[in-house]
């Protein structure tokens, strides 16, 4: 049966799970009725000509020549041309929710850049909306207005800002009512574009050639050259006029006075190309958007790439240079009726500003949808109901309002280019991410694509970025990341999965697979831990400590749950993962979880041993607590700890791990609430050397508080660490040049690396006797760490009064220096062990020297004895050694970790 806990948890997730399934199934249930011509291919055609067919053209072809401007667009659509390939291969790969590009890039991506870009993308349309109402009310007022040829509108910035209201206005009512009506309204433009279209390729061959008046350039200044002509030549298809027109003449723009070059000719053309993501942001409208968006985006581009290059050939092929070069609305002075062109630029930059106007809105109610930034964004969830998301239209449209006040946006108009361009950039990352990850679930129907598509349309987004403005380039990806960044902090876990999770996996697998444990060598060691936790609530003091200790290297959190599979209907180590993974995330420690069933700890400590890590990351030391009666204290219900570290909900006041209370006392394991023997305890300790596994037992972590003792010390005074490195069970041997004393250094060295304990002093005691130099001794040790390039200071200790104590519990006999059977009798700490009277001397001694006390203390930890008879003893003995000695690791190292060489 599952703890009540772990009940609670379940059903947690569920009723989540079951809101989440009810809130899209609520939206799926709407009514999505346009199809892939009106959804997709309308909205993309005509975001795509805008102005640019009508009002860019000559001026491309004019400044570039022919030879440049097919170049121009050819460089421009590959461009585009692999985004929409990205576009496809995401939107074929399982179903299409609403958010267009920001829907594709959050899911692959993660919320993150999802929604950063999804920000960035509704500010580009929404800006894009008004800089294409201010440009119909500038052309509108070239028409009608005092210096117009009609003169029956007033000017001013007044009028104008009346004049853009009242447009926007139209546009609010078209989108209010809903897609349909769009797409219905769309259509109508459509046809009258397309109807335009013809009359002006059927000019070309009706009207014959003209003169044409070409109007008021601005003044140059410091200009003693000839005056510009004010005539140009509608010449019809001719040779000579082709021949002229073929090779690139950069000239003086007329409309601004400043000198035209490869680059701003081609930021021009290029931001009529940017409309490719009008379709794909009626996502949530469409009947089928898995279905639609590849077919109907590739033929809008298709479409407007022939007629972009049919209409510059033409072009080139019956207008004089100067026409094309000073005159940008020449088309409608050689058309069969001159109105219809002017008609056809008021209807394309209509639908445009009506395209960007419901794409915002769109963007935000998926944006809102996804609760990205709390509460803020609530009211933008808000649909009518036949699914139109009218709060979003009100909110975009408030913000079009508000942009249009500032009249002019030649500045904003560049930002809104490179906006585009970012999130072109960021579809084509998705892409290339989910490709790279080799995801099994990442099988798009479309599959003409591949990396490489994907990494040249975010190359060629980055350079046409840069191209047109560099300045803005690096602006908007600076914004992009503070965005990022805030949506990290402040965005809840999504359940949409992790692109970054997929990634990670594949590039540590085949890093793991090259990590050979047979190129280890000693001076590239680090400590890889595996920390035994019977349960988390006593051990957060230890858990801290041995996160310190670790040096980047491997750290695991391992537990043995008590059980046999073989009586249990399921796993139930599975249920508590997550508490596990929240505990790590709560103390904010970089950690494993490894958690095993066995049917004693011995054998499920033997079972992690074998099997934690992964190819050449295993754990190389086991860390146990102490066996010992002191009573536990729960650290996770302490008020001071958990007040540092907020749950994940604030409105949660649950913690987001749930573990059994202290040692029940009907649980029935052993002893005294404990789930094993000090035999058993022994054992493991013994295991553990066996299969070449250092070992460290940590005793009273419990009175750790890593805080605490790291932020008061500046204030106290120094923070030290005690290393004894010295077999102080062993008084017959002072050696501290051993495997087990070098272990200590280094595990005293590592910690000391630590930023938190980098101002902790070592202070190395020596134990000696009489007869033997102090300072010889102490000069000796000295070199040593000299040698090691290890900075502690060094204390002689004498210790002849604990010495004589043990020669005195032995007898004559025992004062003959030892065999070595006899060594190993007295290592094993057999009958003829050591006095409780010379333990307690020594534990004295160590006290003594504690003057401060030490933050932590390192000890020599002895060889389990052979015989298993005596591992009562044995643990007696350490239990009587580390009396009241506070914070205190007993390491026993059995590997080689410290060299000389460089």
């Amino acid at each position: 049966m599952a703890s009540p806990s772990s009940q609670q948890q379940l059903r947690h997730t569920v009723e989540q799970s079951l809101a989440f399934s009810r809130l899209k199934s609520a939206h799926h249930s709407r009514p999505k009725k346009l199809s892939t011509f009106f959804g997709v291919v309308i909205p993309t055609l005509l975001s795509m000509f805008s102005v640019v067919v009508f009002l860019r053209i000559g001026f491309v072809v004019g400044q570039c020549g022919l030879y440049q401007a097919i170049a121009m667009f050819l460089v421009a659509y590959f461009i585009i041309s692999m985004t929409v390939l990205s576009v496809c291969a995401i939107s074929t790969n399982g179903a299409l929710d609403a958010g267009g590009a920001y829907y594709m890039i959050s899911r692959a991506l993660g919320p993150e850049f999802g929604g950063s870009l999804g920000v960035m993308f509704f500010l580009a349309n929404v800006c894009s909306s008004a800089l294409y109402i201010l440009g119909l009310v500038e052309a509108i007022v070239a028409t009608f207005g005092p210096a117009g040829s009609l003169q029956v509108l007033p000017a001013g910035y007044w009028w104008s800002l009346l004049y853009a209201t009242g447009i926007l206005l139209l546009c609010l009512l078209v989108c209010l009512v809903g897609a349909e009506i769009y797409a219905k309204a769309s259509f109508l433009i459509f046809l009258v574009v397309m109807i335009v279209l013809a009359s002006i390729f059927i000019s070309f061959f009706a009207m014959r050639p003209r003169t044409i008046l070409l109007p008021a350039a601005l003044p140059v200044h410091n200009n003693t050259g000839p005056q510009p002509p004010n005539m140009a030549n509608f010449t019809g298809f001719k040779l000579d006029t082709l021949l002229g027109n073929l090779d690139a003449d950069y000239a003086v723009d007329y409309t601004t006075g400043t000198m035209m070059s490869f680059a701003t000719v081609f930021a021009v053309m290029f931001n009529g190309c940017t409309g490719i993501m009008a379709g794909s942001n009626m996502s949530g409208d469409l009947k089928n958007p898995s279905y639609s968006i590849p077919r109907g985006t590739i033929t809008a581009v298709i479409f407007t790439f022939i007629i972009y290059n049919l209409l510059s050939l033409m072009v080139a092929c019956s207008c004089d240079r100067i026409l094309l070069q000073r005159d940008y609305s020449f088309l409608r002075d050689i058309n069969v009726w001159n109105p219809l062109v002017t008609v056809g630029v008021y209807s394309s930059t209509m639908s445009a500003a009506m395209s960007n106007l419901i794409g915002a809105s769109r963007i935000l109610f998926a944006l809102a949808r996804d609760d990205l930034f709390g509460t803020v964004l609530s009211p933008a969830k808000k649909t009518s109901h036949n699914g139109n998301p009218w709060v979003s239209v009100l909110l975009s449209w408030f913000l079009v309002q508000l942009v249009l006040f500032t009249g002019k946006l030649n500045t904003i108009a560049s930002i809104v280019t490179i906006f585009f361009l970012l999130v072109y950039a960021a579809v084509d990352l998705a892409c290339l991410a989910l490709e790279w990850a080799s995801a099994p679930n990442f099988r798009p129907t479309f599959r003409y694509f591949t990396w490489h598509t994907c990494v040249l349309g975010i190359v060629g987004c980055a350079i046409m970025m840069f191209l047109i403005n560099a300045i803005y380039a690096s602006a908007s990806i600076a914004f992009m990341l503070l965005l990022l960044l805030l949506i990290h902090y402040l965005s809840p876990t999504s359940s949409w999965g992790y692109i970054s999770q997929a990634l990670i996996f594949h590039q540590v697998r085949k890093y793991l697979l090259m990590l050979d444990v047979r190129k280890d060598h000693v001076k590239f060691w680090r400590p890889q831990l595996l920390l035994m936790v019977s349960n988390p609530r006593s051990s957060v003091g230890l858990i801290t400590f041995i996160n310190d200790i670790k040096k980047s290297g491997l750290y695991v959190l391992g537990h043995v749950q008590l059980g046999d599979l073989d009586t249990l209907p399921s796993n139930p180590l599975q249920c508590r993962y997550d508490s596990w993974l929240s505990l790590v995330d709560h103390l904010n420690i970089k950690a494993f979880v490894n958690l095993t069933l066995a049917d004693s700890v011995r054998h499920g400590v033997q079972h992690l041993l074998f099997i934690s890590g992964l190819g050449g990351m295993r754990p190389n030391t086991l860390v146990l607590g102490f066996y010992d009666d002191c009573t536990p204290k729960d650290k996770l219900t302490d008020p001071a700890l958990t007040a540092t570290v907020p749950t994940q909900d604030p409105e949660d006041e649950r913690p987001p791990y749930h573990f059994p209370a202290l040692r029940p006392s009907n649980d029935g394991m052993g002893e005294n609430g404990k789930v094993m023997g000090p035999q058993e305890y022994v054992a493991v300790i013994a295991d553990a050397m066996k299969m070449m596994k250092n070992v460290a037992l940590a005793r009273y972590f419990h009175q750790f508080d890593r805080a605490s003792t790291i932020s008061s010390s500046p204030g106290k005074g120094a923070l030290y660490v005690d290393v004894w490195p010295v077999n102080l069970l062993r008084p017959d041997s002072s050696s501290y040049v051993d495997t087990c004393s070098l272990f200590l250094l280094q595990l005293a060295c590592v910690l000391n690396m630590v930023r938190a304990w980098r101002h902790a002093r070592l202070r190395l005691f020596l134990c000696v006797e009489e007869g033997r130099s102090l300072r010889g001794a102490e000069e000796k040790l000295g070199q040593l760490l000299k040698e090691l390039r290890i900075k502690a200071n060094v204390y002689t200790v004498p210790w002849d009064q604990q010495v004589a104590l043990h020669w005195q519990r032995q007898g004559e006999a025992g004062k003959r220096r030892p065999t070595r059977q006899s060594q190993r009798e007295e290592e094993g700490l057999g009958k003829r062990g050591l006095s409780d009277e010379y333990l307690l001397a020594v534990n004295r001694l160590i006290l003594d020297q504690a003057c401060p006390p030490p933050a932590v203390r390192f000890l020599y930890l002895p060889h389990p004895p052979a015989d298993t008879q005596h591992y009562t003893a044995y643990l007696r003995q350490l239990d009587l050694l580390t009396k009241d000695l506070g914070p205190t690791l007993l390491i026993h190292g059995v590997t080689p970790v410290l060299t000389t060489d460089l």
